[in-house]
Parts: structure tokens; sequence; C-alpha cells
């Protein structure tokens, strides 16, 4: 197979220098592209000083872009978006119609009905392209990514609660009610863009949750996702909180399970679905996964817990939010739709310690 041309629009952001750090060792990929908007027309280097001397030779006058379909349709055959939420549909409905496929890393094709998408984030933007998109998490959609032309790519939170929840979702070991999903996140998740709740003095010393009482978006995702395997309705009360680390997620979810229902028996569940994953490793009975031991990988580690006093049972999933939670679940799904090894660019484990 000859080297897929690729584009990566807001490529100066978190998501977009991870995804262009990842794609520069991917063998069948060719960066071509890579777009900024008010970083436009500055040298590659002095954007994401990380790539001095590593500037790829498709990227013209090793300069970041501006955004012109015409010129990246010429070029590429893939774009990845990597903008904020609201800004990626109109620029997914140009290169759609220039014959791209499109891998959004935004929010905004991740809801598929459109009147739970504006009660999250407002009026869509694309509605007409919304119901092409497909949700791109691929434990759980890997035979619909195989002919997508547009992908939603999942967020953070979302990929690191849905996989240690769906194995008993989908075995329909849970009792009704709602399910309970306390997160961390690492400062990385609120983007590069400073600001005064993400700034170094008012996040390295401090712990705390943000966005409470079912507030925060990511909720939809959940609730979506988690419904669509249970066949009805499922609530989720989630609750983040940001940690004084740059990267990571680690998410604590509580249920309660049928009758005999116990962690050998979760664990062997979550085996079986995610049996041949390139990137989920479930752990062992009673395990605390470490964010450290995911740490700049595209893995995400599960495990099970039950407190017999209790009866709840804890289902945890860490992933690094960067790669497994944005930039590298995007080269997976594409692994996929191209017809590539799943693992194919993104097989290294975790930077530890």
């Amino acid at each position: 197979m000859s080297r897929i041309p690729v584009a990566v629009i807001g490529a100066t952001g978190y998501t977009g220098a991870e995804l262009v750090r990842l794609l520069l060792s991917h063998p069948d990929v060719e960066l071509v592209e890579l777009v900024g908007h008010s970083k436009a027309g500055k040298p590659v280097e002095s954007v994401l000083p990380a790539l001095a001397g590593m500037v790829p030779s498709g990227i013209e006058g090793g300069l970041v872009g501006a955004f012109d379909e015409e010129r990246i349709a010429r070029r590429a055959q893939v774009a990845f978006l990597c903008l904020p939420h609201g800004k990626s549909a109109e620029s997914a409905v140009r290169l759609r119609a220039r014959g791209l496929v499109v891998f959004d890393l935004s929010a905004d094709f991740r809801i598929h009905d459109l009147a739970e998408h504006a009660r999250w984030y407002g009026p869509h933007h694309a509605p007409e392209l919304a119901p092409q998109a497909v949700y791109g998490l691929p434990e759980l959609h890997r035979a619909a990514l195989k002919t997508a032309d547009l992908v939603a790519v999942p967020g953070c939170f979302p990929t690191a609660t849905i996989l240690p929840l769906a194995p008993l979702v989908k075995a329909g070991l849970l009792e009704p009610g709602p399910i309970v999903v306390d997160a961390k996140s690492g400062v990385s998740g609120a983007g590069r863009e400073p600001g005064e709740r993400t700034h170094f003095p008012e996040t390295a010393e401090g712990f705390r949750a943000y966005k409470t009482g079912g507030s925060h978006r990511h909720t939809a995702e959940m609730e979506q996702e988690l419904g669509a395997l249970a066949g009805a309705p499922i609530a989720v009360s989630f609750t983040p909180h940001l940690v004084p680390m740059s990267r990571g997620i680690l998410s604590s979810s509580y249920v309660r399970t049928k009758p005999g229902v116990d962690a050998a028996r979760a664990t062997a569940e979550a085996q079986a679905l995610y049996a041949g994953s390139p990137s989920v490793a479930v752990l062992p009975p009673g395990s605390c996964p470490d964010t450290l031991w995911v740490r700049g990988s595209n893995r995400a580690h599960l495990s099970y817990t039950l407190d017999p006093r209790t009866g709840w049972m804890l289902c945890q999933g860490a992933i690094d939010n960067l790669v497994k939670g944005a930039s590298g679940q995007a080269v997976q799904g594409f692994n996929v739709r191209i017809g590539l090894p799943e693992g194919r660019g993104i097989s290294l484990p975790a930077t530890w310690p």
C-alpha cells in the first residue's frame, strides 16, 4: 500500500500536536498539510518546537498553512479536524464535499440525536451531515468504521468510562438505576489556550471538581453509547475533577450488578469483549489502574472490584487523555477505515516512569 496523504487541521493545539507526533511515526502516512489559524504562515518548528529537524518534506515551505479546502483536497485523502467544538462542522462539510475522509476530534458529530446535541452544545452547524457520522470508538464500532467517511472521535472522559462499563451493560449484568461516574483528568484536557482555571498557580497545589450536577457535556456521550448497548435509556451521574498533572484520566464508575455477578465475572466479560484489542488491557480483579502506566500510549487499562459489604461494583478505566482519549484513538480509527492493522503506528507502551 502506498502512503496515505493526510492533513491535520488545527495542528498547533495539544490534540493536533499529539496527532502530528503519532502520524510522523506511522509507516503508512504522509503528512502533507499542517493547518493552523492564528499560527498560519509561521515556521512549523517555531509553533511546535518538538518538531525541530523533523518537519515532513510534504509541508510546503515548512510553514503552518491557512485553511484552504481546495488546496487540502488536492494534496490529501484524509483530514483530521482538531478544532474547538462548534468550529469543525463547517470545515467537515467543505472537506467531505471534496471527497476527503474526515476524522473530527471535536464534539460536533458525536451526538446522534440533533435535539440532544442542541441541549448540550446548541444548534448543530451541519445537521445534514450529522447522520453520516460514526462514533469512532473502535472497540464498539469496528464494523461501521470500515466504511465511514465521517468519524466522530470520542471524548476523553467517555472513552475512559464507556470501555469498562460496556462489557457489563452489553451482557445485561447491571441492575436498573443510574450509574455514578467519578473521573479525574490532567490539565491538558482543557486545551492549549491559557485560562484562569487552568493557569499553573491555580492548579498545581489544588484538586477540585467542576461542572457538577450533571452539567458536563460528556454525559451525553456516555448515556448515548451505554443506552445503545443496553437497548434502553441509561442515566449517568458524572462528576469530573481536575488533577494537577498534565496528562491522564482515571474514571471510577459505581454500579449495582445482578445477584451472583462478582469481579471475576465482570473481568471475564471484559476479556471476552476486548479479546485481540491492540489497545485495551483488562487487569486482574481488584487491581487499581494508574494513569502513569498508560502515559503517552494508546493503551486503556480496565479493572473491576466488588465491595461485598455495600454491593457496589467499581469499574475503573485509565487512559492518556491526549492519546487513547483523542489523537491515538483517531489514528486507531483511521487504521480500521483504511484496512490496516488496528495498532499500526500506535502500539508503543507507555513512557514509564
